[in-house]
């Protein structure tokens, strides 16, 4: 037999109408067990797969939970694309996890084919910068797949303005920041070496913001000199560091905004003959595996990603079961005490 079997196929061997094996197949119609049994029969013997997309368009089968994200070898995306595989897969849905690589051609062209895929809820992860641009092609995503039946949802990125059909889980970035530059104060450190994000981009400005906002509430000056922008990257934060010790600027305490960017702010110490919390103490900012690897273990804010994932998944299947307000989402965070800051000198 040429070419893939079709259900008129099993129709013929078993000796039935196509009807008979599409309500076999479905379940959904009573037939005798000597047909039922006659159908399977045929359908293994020529390996007859069902046809999903169709069954999707007629709702017959679940539609799949898409995630989106600009990078999946990020160890805190990794985590959120975990929450996201769980909850699909308690509620018996197919999970797809799809990168953009920071294109947002393909980030067009991956909406529309989870469009033609009829999935449930498409779910984007990632960092942005919130300008207009940004909001009129969001809106535009949440419009079209809500015509589609489907759901937008926004993790770790801000609200759309009014009235755009889409779901956003955000965490609390201003209140972990505030809680680590907090801790770092309370300590006694003044001279606060702030290691951020690229400015512009949400979590980056919020993370900022409460950094600035714990030196207000102990009423401790902000000094330019040791507000340091950057990408969040091990390089980056060695790259900080390396400088900042070149120039002979003064500092006693690192507030790196990623984990990542600890790693290399610790290596740039250490490089320097500087040991955390010795010489500097060192917070950062994700709680990811390797935080409590390091020596000494981070001190670092947690972010629940898993939970994130899966509070997308949960607001965006049961959106008709949820009560106003449920379409945004702030998550707490929780700063984790353990060896790398100590009193300065």
């Amino acid at each position: 037999m040429d070419g893939p079997s079709t259900i008129r196929d099993v129709a013929a061997k078993a000796g039935v109408s196509v009807a008979t094996v599409s309500r076999t197949l479905a379940g959904n119609y009573p037939v005798s067990t000597e047909t039922r049994a006659r159908v399977m029969a045929a359908v293994e013997s020529l390996h007859y797969v069902v046809n999903v997309h169709a069954k999707a368009l007629s709702g017959r089968v679940a539609g799949p939970v898409a995630l989106v994200i600009q990078d999946i070898t990020g160890p805190s995306l990794a985590h959120v694309a975990a929450g996201v595989e769980q909850e699909a897969t308690s509620r018996g849905r197919l999970s797809l996890v799809c990168s953009t690589h920071g294109d947002a051609a393909r980030e067009d062209d991956l909406i529309q084919l989870m469009r033609e895929q009829h999935a449930a809820a498409v779910v984007l992860v990632g960092g942005v910068v919130p300008d207009d641009a940004y909001h009129r092609r969001m809106a535009e995503y949440a419009k079209a797949l809500d015509a589609a039946g489907s759901r937008l949802v926004l993790v770790g990125r801000p609200p759309l303005p009014a009235g755009a059909p889409a779901t956003v889980v955000e965490y609390d970035n201003r209140g972990g920041a505030f809680q680590a530059t907090s801790h770092l104060l309370a300590a006694g450190h003044r001279r606060i070496l702030f290691l951020g994000g690229e400015p512009g981009f949400s979590s980056a400005d919020q993370r900022r913001d409460g950094h600035l906002s714990a030196l207000r509430a102990h009423s401790v000056p902000h000094e330019a000199e040791l507000d340091l922008p950057g990408s969040y990257t091990r390089t980056s934060g060695y790259r900080r560091v390396r400088d900042a010790l070149g120039i002979g600027l003064d500092f006693t305490a690192v507030h790196a905004g990623t984990d990542a960017i600890a790693v290399g702010a610790l290596a740039a110490l250490r490089e320097a003959g500087l040991r955390a919390p010795r010489d500097v103490s060192l917070v950062g900012f994700d709680d990811v595996p390797f935080a409590t690897d390091l020596t000494p273990s981070l001190t670092t804010v947690r972010v629940p990603y898993v939970e994130l994932g899966r509070t997308a998944v949960r607001l965006a299947l049961d959106r008709e079961d949820s009560i106003a307000g449920d379409d945004h989402v702030v998550l707490s965070t929780q700063l984790v005490i353990r060896e790398s800051v100590r009193p300065p000198k």
